[in-house]
């Protein structure tokens, strides 16, 4: 194995029509049959899906090729696709086809668009009891600042979004956004901003949290230290877990892969393994939404002597550069951006996405969350306020117009006042 197989873990995917597991070691499996409630997407939610696993296979590859061949690269795809979808209902013209493009939602109504998301929430969260898969939303906006009410509503009813104005200038806010991303995180992502910026109108928040057991656990007194060997050909110490099971497994040219499951079996988690002479970007560089349709329904059952390494691992990036490779550049333009639905009265642009992943995978199951923010600034056009507030030491000066002559100057530091 060439390089860290940590790098290609695909993110908590929903299984795709495979047989469960048995496992045959250490404790008699559950009679009890997965699947007790499955998903049944209409068309237009099933294009969602399509849509979101074709965006985020682009944008996962777009992250590797532009990243350390050594570093570990964890994203939720469907976090990104929910905070932007959000943003597009803000979206007009130019801007809203090339985010049209970007999220592969081409030929898909406004409407069919929400509609469609909505039911995937739905569905994504209730599925699976035994499974915790919560997505909750939120857009915070500047109390200075008017949003049209239409797109508050839309938000609101389609991506249960919590709408909130907030007083951006107290630094009490960046503790309050904080905090709704720790608390719809489980705390594991404790924070996603540190500061506002002054031109900074509105926050688009997504947040992902994932918490599954494993259909059949590991033994803890089965893992032990184990060599796992560095793509620099280099070993280290891994705590490695150990099962005897009969997976769903699948084999080409390029990768070994097996498919595990979490609770009632809607939710798995998919390892590839690059076959000899193969690394994960091989894997990475080959994907695309049709070979991942084809190497999904290639599993069958396999009996399995597995060994997977333990791991938790926090990934951090700013999507601004791979948004725009991918067609995005028009949303971050400060003269070219058309946010109008949201207000039409100030030029928007969106100044920064950014997306923070966490997962702790172990012998009892898999801990992920996930969080991605757009930030919306307005660049000032015609009559449109500038936001200037004197909330720091300062300096002053009184003058006489004609003579320019100084009165008075002065700093001051701290403000006082007393009748």
């Amino acid at each position: 194995m060439k390089k860290d197989l940590i790098t290609i873990l695909a993110f908590i995917i929903v299984a795709v029509a495979m047989t469960n597991c048995k496992k045959n070691n250490i404790d008699e499996p559950s009679q009890e049959e997965p699947y007790q409630q499955k998903i049944f997407l209409n068309e237009k939610a099933k294009a969602i899906v399509n849509a979101d696993n074709t965006f985020g296979i682009k944008l996962f590859k777009n992250l590797v090729e532009n990243s350390n061949e050594e570093e570990n690269i964890i994203i939720s795809p469907l976090s990104v696709s929910i905070a932007l979808g959000m943003t597009y209902n803000g979206a007009n013209g130019e801007t809203k086809e090339a985010m049209e493009n970007t999220l592969e939602l081409q030929g898909l109504s406004v409407e069919e668009i929400n509609e469609s998301y909505k039911t995937l929430i739905d569905e994504l969260t209730s599925v699976d009891p035994k499974v915790t898969m919560n997505i909750p939303n939120s857009i915070w906006y500047r109390n200075t600042f008017d949003v049209l009410q239409d797109f508050i509503n839309i938000n609101q009813n389609y991506f249960y979004a919590k709408v909130s104005p907030l007083n951006f200038n107290d630094p009490a806010s960046i503790g309050i956004i904080n905090n709704w991303v720790a608390e719809s995180t489980n705390q594991k992502i404790p924070e996603i901003i540190d500061g506002i910026d002054p031109s900074t109108v509105m926050f688009l928040i997504n947040a992902v949290y994932f918490n599954g057991t494993w259909v059949y656990e590991f033994d803890e007194q089965y893992t032990e230290p184990e060599t796992f060997y560095l793509s620099n050909g280099t070993t280290k110490q891994v705590e490695m877990m150990q099962q005897e099971a009969t997976l769903s497994y699948a084999t080409n040219d390029l990768f070994e892969a097996v498919d595990m499951y979490y609770g009632s079996g809607n939710f798995s988690m998919v390892i590839f393994l690059p076959k000899e002479n193969y690394t994960p970007n091989d894997i990475v560089e080959q994907m695309n939404n049709e070979k991942w349709t084809n190497w999904m329904n290639s599993f069958s059952e396999k009996n399995i002597q597995l060994s997977l390494p333990k791991f938790k691992l926090e990934y951090e990036k700013r999507l601004n550069d791979a948004l725009i490779s991918l067609g995005m550049g028009i949303a971050f333009g400060p003269f070219s951006a058309d946010f109008s639905k949201i207000n039409p009265n100030y030029q928007l642009f969106i100044s920064f996405v950014k997306h923070k992943t966490f997962i702790d995978v172990n012998e009892e199951g898999t801990e992920a969350a996930a969080v991605t923010i757009v930030g919306m600034e307005y660049t000032s056009v015609g009559d449109t306020p500038y936001i200037f507030t004197v909330n720091k030491p300062f300096l002053f000066a009184i003058k006489e117009r004609d003579t320019q002559a100084i009165i008075f100057l002065g700093k001051v530091m701290e403000p006082e006042y007393d009748d």
